[in-house]
């Protein structure tokens, strides 16, 4: 391992993490872990907004407009990818994405670990638990999980979950952000899609392939998350100069985009996995 970076947690502690480089890998790890008892207190925010339903200010209304569009695109990929049968969504937040695959007639079952985040989508009606423990192996036609991998203390161990729970020839949906991006380039240590230690893994293309190569599974698509840049620069704007320019982050975002139509670096990539035995 070598030391890659050096960050702050921006948004809730302000304390510095290193984040280091696994170079067989091309995978980076927040360091130091924070224990298991502690990590929660990371989440405690009423900024961290995929646990909360708050339009306070313009920012938050322009993430639930852009979130509603994601939505539809997410919608598209599963119904794409998959007769409709069983989803299971890992870290369901709210519950929003749930909810659009159910009413789109996907029977749905959530995991949550936070508990007023699982309130708030038991109240939309959902199904929700707090861990995946108790639920039947092979059962699944779909399991996705948008910006959740990279929160897992143990992604081998979370891999291995994944599929047992998964269908023999069921497919697996997983969005993370992706270090190698222009825009991550751009802020360094000030790029919001680092979020540490609440992001405890930073994925590059490579990493992803390599890590399911190692558990039988196989990425068959990579789909590019465009949003992802804009929401992500303007955080990092926050971050970087203490206020939301959105002109420049605008910018960025775009510069990010368009630079990723080259080289599929976006700032954020979907990848679509399946069992190898299932992929001709």
């Amino acid at each position: 391992m070598k030391d890659f970076l050096k960050v702050i947690d921006h948004s809730v502690s302000k304390e510095t993490f290193h984040l280091v480089l696994h170079p067989e890998l091309d995978v980076l790890q927040t360091i130091p872990v924070p224990n298991a008892s502690d990590l929660p207190k990371y989440y405690e925010s009423d900024d961290y907004i995929s646990h909360t339903d708050n339009k306070r200010s313009l920012f938050e209304k322009m993430y639930h407009f852009v979130k509603n569009i994601a939505l539809n695109e997410k919608i598209s990929l599963i119904n794409a990818e998959s007769d409709k049968g069983i989803l299971l969504d890992l870290g369901a937040g709210t519950g929003d994405f749930l909810l659009a695959a159910k009413n789109n007639d996907w029977q749905t079952i959530g995991v949550e670990p936070n508990e007023k985040a699982r309130n708030i989508a038991i109240q939309k009606g959902l199904e929700i638990f707090s861990e995946t423990k108790n639920l039947e192996e092979n059962s699944f036609d779909v399991i996705t999980m948008w910006h959740v991998l990279e929160h897992v203390p143990d992604y081998n161990l979370q891999i291995e979950e994944l599929k047992r729970l998964l269908k023999p020839e069921g497919v697996l949906i997983v969005a993370v952000p992706n270090f190698n991006s222009y825009d991550a380039q751009y802020y360094k240590e000030f790029w919001a899609a680092y979020d540490v230690p609440r992001h405890l893994w930073h994925f590059s293309k490579t990493a992803i392939k390599q890590i399911f190569a190692q558990h039988e599974m196989k990425v068959t698509d990579i789909l590019p998350m465009k949003f992802d840049a804009f929401y992500v620069s303007l955080l990092s704007e926050k971050y970087k100069t203490g206020k939301m320019n959105f002109l420049k982050a605008f910018h960025i975002g775009l510069k990010s985009n368009r630079m990723a139509s080259r080289t599929f670096e976006y700032s954020s990539l979907i990848y679509v996995i399946k069992n190898n035995k299932n992929v001709k």
